[in-house]
């Protein structure tokens, strides 16, 4: 079933190039740790998917125009990790931040 959800994600952000996967390093947010290339995210009103090809694993979370906080989540390599979207009340999903480990 997993993989079934996963071929589906892919085949939208394909289908749709308004939410193709996008690659963001943050700046500005001080010491804030570049997000590597392999790391990526494909926005969605419902669902935000952070897409993991790198061959390490990463704690990271997705930052909302909004503020809206959302917890660190591990995305393992070769996976995925489904945070929320960006809703029907204009809110936008600004990109994704690694998160400190030490802060988990």
């Amino acid at each position: 079933m997993r993989s079934t959800f996963m071929a589906c994600a892919v085949a939208l952000a394909v289908a749709a190039p308004a939410t193709a996967a996008h690659a963001e390093s943050q700046e500005g947010e001080g010491a804030q740790a570049p997000v590597p290339a392999c790391l990526t995210y494909s926005p969605g009103w419902r669902y935000t998917f952070v897409i993991n090809d790198c061959s390490t694993a990463y704690r990271v979370k997705v930052l909302y125009g909004d503020g809206t906080d959302v917890p660190c989540q591990e995305v393992v390599p070769r996976n995925w990790f489904t945070f929320p979207g960006y809703g029907t009340s204009g809110n936008t999903v600004e990109g994704v931040v690694l998160c400190d480990a030490a802060a988990a």
